[in-house]
């Protein structure tokens, strides 16, 4: 079972964030191998030999297109009680092939309508619906069922075929299992939370204090505290929570490009300690089983996921801030996905390809 999790955590969007944990080629090979050979010791010895026909692989069936929906959430685990909320929101459009992909952010503080509850920010969606009735303890599933519903209603997207959530803490310890990643970052930034050294900055009258890690463009090699570091800044940048989005769209791609590098996808023996770095930081929902997608999406390599920005501004009233809407041209692409036509769309508009 936990050699099926680990083929589902490097495929697709949710792969494509988790993406490291596993072996997607070893999940698929060596399950029909390991049946085969269990097949061939039970049979009875036969006098007639003649070709054996094998059993089509798990998620053989599978067709495009696929949206999956990946959620990274900041827990506050010390806090008792902390209801999720869903800080970073990427989606994952594969193609009807399965051997492309689209990879694009929603603002959390996007401005949708919230089934039952009336238009909100799209990461409140996640905590008003992990509330359970007669309980003080929130759902982390029951929040992500309604944000689903929530984004389905906003894009248009009628279905998510598989979602994953995944808390910041589970990738810096999957990232440094990886042995860290190289990422060419594209502009300075400074930490609000960590200083150089990596440990966390003190607040202080409501803000924090003392010296702060700093990123300088160019192509550097982050370990796992600084690369989820890195990912989680938006104070300070020209464009705030977008620029941010972007960091972490790159950070999927470098975590995925070093699984595949390591060999993930031919050794089993180095997927598990991967999956234990993980432990209960990640969640997966979905309708078929994880090895089944693993083998559909055999074919989706990193330089085949299109990463895409939505450009968006913020929404108020009077003063007050709201939330964050996305630009015709942002909107015009959720609903090119959901229309199947995202190539065609992004060949009229190709600034919105991430560079």
């Amino acid at each position: 079972m936990r050699n099926k999790r680990a083929g589902w955590v490097i495929t697709g969007a949710v792969v494509v964030a988790l993406l490291a944990a596993g072996g997607i080629a070893w999940a698929v090979r060596s399950e029909p191998d390991r049946q085969a050979s269990a097949s061939a010791s039970a049979a009875p010895p036969t006098s007639t030999a003649g070709p054996i026909t094998p059993a089509p692989s798990p998620g053989a069936d599978i067709k495009g297109p696929l949206d999956l929906l990946l959620i990274g959430v900041d827990t506050r685990v010390s806090i008792p009680g902390w209801e999720p909320h869903a800080d970073a929101i990427m989606l994952l459009h594969v193609e009807p092939d399965l051997e492309s992909a689209y990879l694009y952010s929603l603002p959390r503080d996007l401005r949708v309508k919230v089934p039952g509850s009336g238009t909100h920010k799209v990461t409140e969606a996640m905590s008003r619906g992990s509330r359970v009735a007669g309980s003080k303890q929130p759902s982390t599933e029951k929040g992500y069922e309604l944000l689903a519903k929530s984004i389905s209603g906003y894009t248009g997207i009628k279905e998510f075929q598989a979602g994953a959530i995944l808390n910041f803490g589970g990738l810096a310890k999957l990232t440094d299992q990886l042995g860290g990643i190289d990422l060419v970052i594209d502009q300075r930034v400074e930490s609000r939370h960590r200083k150089p050294d990596g440990s966390l900055r003190p607040l202080r009258g409501g803000d924090y204090v003392g010296p702060q890690a700093v990123y300088q463009p160019g192509r550097r090699h982050l370990v796992g505290w600084q690369a989820i570091d890195y990912a989680r800044q938006r104070y300070g940048l020209p464009e705030g929570d977008y620029d941010r989005q972007r960091h972490q769209r790159q950070l999927v791609g470098a975590l995925l490009t070093k699984a595949l590098g390591e060999g993930l996808d031919t050794d089993p023996a180095k997927v598990d300690p991967l999956i234990d770095a993980l432990g209960d930081t990640f969640v997966y929902l979905g309708g078929r089983k994880p090895v089944e997608y693993a083998y559909a999406l055999r074919n989706l390599s990193p330089e085949k996921i299109t990463r895409v920005s939505l450009p968006g501004r913020g929404v108020g009233r009077g003063s007050g801030y709201l939330g964050e809407q996305l630009t015709d041209e942002g909107r015009g692409f959720v609903q090119a996905v959901a229309r199947g036509k995202a190539a065609a769309y992004l060949a009229g508009h190709p600034k919105l390809v991430d560079k």
